[in-house]
């Protein structure tokens, strides 16, 4: 069995949580959102991210606007929609729910 594999996998299934939170805190340009995600080491490319951004905006949990941009082309910026919150509450009662468990399960010798 590969670690890596296996540490990418956990990251994956945390990325849709972790960008939600971010846009929960305010309007956010996709680029921002790569920056703040890889100074944590949730190494994102724009290839996965993107995708991940079309899936939230299709189940209404984000939604963009265009802003013109004076040095290149319009840029999107992402907000949560109130859909969204509902949904990001739910996915954070569960984190804290699966954090509470594995520190339970981890702390035993």
């Amino acid at each position: 069995m590969n670690v890596a594999n296996t540490q990418i996998q956990m990251r994956k299934g945390l990325l849709e949580f972790c960008v939600l939170h971010i846009i929960s805190r305010g309007e956010v340009y996709t680029s921002d959102l790569i920056d703040e995600l890889t100074q944590v080491q949730m190494i994102v490319v724009e290839g996965t991210l993107y995708p991940l951004l079309n899936r939230l905006k299709s189940a209404s949990l984000v939604q963009y606007r265009w802003v013109e941009s004076e040095s290149g082309p319009p840029r999107k910026y992402y907000s949560i929609t109130e859909e969204g919150k509902t949904f990001l509450g739910t996915l954070s009662e569960t984190w804290n729910a699966l954090v509470n468990s594995t520190l339970q399960i981890t702390s035993k010798n």
